[in-house]
């Protein structure tokens, strides 16, 4: 087609100016729809929220219904550039079959994220271990979960490793228990020992009294003689205590002449005549 036909009046009438026409169109309903996506989930989340559901099922909603939105407003736009839809849908749902079998995996992370969404064993702040990663809950999204270290590295974790092994919430409960392990030499005498740990109990105003810290041995050991240790604190007190803890009983066993012994071995030498 050389340029004095593409000049044609009668083409620019007939296929031109329409197909410019509906193009325009299809790109203002492409960048509105999308506009009015965002908005409409805004305000979808908004009266979530006024309603008490968990944050984090209100992100993972959100996430469906922009994704749902977004398609829908794909969909409108190919309809006024005059595809078929419904011819497009049905070729949709046949390769969302082929896709669904290349993708397993993320069908996978998609229905595992449903799953934490309703049996719910953590919430958006929880701090929890899962697929071997410790992290506070940041959102849980269609296909992964992201989570914030204690370091304060972001990590996103696929929702399906999540939910495929254990889960521990470490912050599920209002209190913890500290459990440590103090070691004693053999000559040293137990009971004074326990007097100085309990008096570090006393001296701490957030251990608990209710469950009652305990102190007991453990076990006797090649090396020493071992005392379980376990005050009870409230979840958010738990790091600090336990290091402040240690600090004191260290201290004061050093200051009340109690030894803690570490592996050492006897040589003994003979001479060979």
């Amino acid at each position: 087609m050389n340029p004095e036909q593409l000049l044609d009046p009668e083409l620019i009438n007939t296929y031109l100016i329409p197909w410019g026409i509906r193009l325009v169109l299809a790109l203002v309903i492409l960048i509105f729809g999308r506009w009015l996506a965002k908005v409409l989930v805004r305000i979808a989340r908004r009266l979530m929220d006024r309603t008490g559901i968990d944050a984090m099922l209100v992100s993972f909603l959100g996430n469906i219904l922009y994704t749902v939105l977004l398609l829908a407003v794909i969909i409108a736009a190919l309809d006024q550039l005059g595809v078929q839809t419904t011819s497009l849908i049905a070729i949709f749902g046949a390769a969302g079959l082929a896709i669904g079998l290349a993708l397993k995996d993320s069908l996978a992370n998609f229905s595992s994220g449903v799953m934490l969404i309703i049996f719910r064993p953590f919430r958006t702040g929880d701090l929890i271990e899962a697929a071997g990663i410790t992290g506070i809950v940041e959102e849980v999204r269609i296909f992964n979960t992201i989570l914030r270290t204690g370091d304060n590295r972001e990590i996103i974790v696929p929702n399906s490793h999540i939910y495929a092994g254990p889960i521990t919430n470490i912050s599920a409960r209002p209190t913890r228990r500290i459990d440590m392990v103090f070691g004693i030499g053999y000559d040293d005498d137990i009971r004074n020992a326990k007097q100085l740990i309990e008096a570090a109990f006393a001296a701490d105003g957030r251990i608990l009294k209710d469950p009652a810290p305990t102190v007991a041995v453990a076990e006797l050991a090649d090396n020493s003689v071992n005392l379980n240790v376990r005050p009870w604190v409230n979840s958010d007190d738990y790091w600090t205590v336990r290091a402040d803890l240690m600090e004191h009983i260290k201290l004061s066993f050093d200051q009340n002449g109690i030894s803690i012994p570490y592996p050492q071995r006897d040589v003994h030498l003979h001479n060979a005549t």
